[in-house]
C-alpha cells in the first residue's frame, strides 16, 4: 500500500468520515447514559437488583444472538459486494435484515409483557433507564433497517456500479447498533 492510499484511508474510513462522527457521537451518548445508569444503580442497589430480576434474560440473550448474527451477515454482505458477488451479497443482506426484524419482534414481545406487568416509565429508576435506553436503541435499529432496505433495493436494481461507500456506511451504522446492544445487554440484564 502506498502512502497516498494510507493517507486516504485515514481521512476516509469505510463509510466516510461523517458516518464515523455520527457513530462516535452515538456511542458517547449511550456511554454517558450507561454510566449514569450504573451510578444510580449503585445508589439504589436493592431496587436495581430486584428490577433486573424482572427482566427476561432469555429474551435478552436471544436478541443478542439475533444482532450478532445479523452483524456477521452484514460483514459477509460487504465482503461479497467488494468481490463483485452481487447475488451472494444480496442473500447475506436479506439475512442481515431478517436478524434485525427478529430482534424487533422479540423486543416488542418483551415490551408487551413489561407493560402488562405495569413496569413502564415512572415505575422506578431502573425501568426509566431500561425504557429510555432500549427504546433509543430500537429507534436506531429501525433507522438501520430503513437504510439497509434502501441498500437492498439499490443492489437488487443494479448489477454494476454499486456505490461501495454507501454500502460500507450502512454496514458501519448497523454494526454500531450491534455494539450499542452489546453494551446495553450486560448492564441491563446481568449487572446488579
Amino acid at each position: 500500500m502506498d502512502k497516498a492510499t494510507i493517507k486516504q484511508s485515514m481521512y476516509y474510513p469505510p463509510g466516510g468520515i461523517l458516518m464515523w462522527i455520527i457513530i462516535f457521537l452515538e456511542l458517547i451518548t449511550f456511554g454517558m447514559a450507561i454510566i449514569a445508569m450504573v451510578y444510580y444503580g449503585r445508589q439504589e442497589l436493592e431496587i436495581f437488583h430486584e428490577s433486573k430480576l424482572r427482566l427476561n434474560l432469555a429474551y435478552g440473550t436471544i436478541n443478542t444472538i439475533f444482532l450478532i448474527t445479523s452483524g456477521y451477515f452484514m460483514a459477509l454482505s460487504v465482503h461479497q459486494i467488494k468481490k463483485g458477488e452481487h447475488k451472494s451479497s444480496l442473500k447475506f443482506l436479506i439475512l442481515t435484515i431478517l436478524g434485525g426484524l427478529l430482534f424487533l419482534v422479540l423486543k416488542s414481545v418483551e415490551y408487551y409483557f413489561k407493560i402488562e406487568e405495569g413496569l413502564t416509565l415512572g415505575y422506578n429508576t431502573f425501568f426509566d433507564f431500561y425504557w429510555l435506553l432500549t427504546l433509543f436503541h430500537v429507534i436506531h435499529v429501525l433507522v438501520g433497517l430503513v437504510i439497509l432496505g434502501f441498500i437492498y433495493f439499490d443492489l437488487k436494481k443494479k448489477k454494476e456500479n454499486i456505490n461501495i461507500d454507501d454500502f460500507e456506511a450502512s454496514a458501519a451504522f448497523w454494526h454500531m447498533c450491534d455494539l450499542i446492544w452489546l453494551l446495553l445487554f450486560p448492564v441491563l440484564y446481568l449487572m446488579f
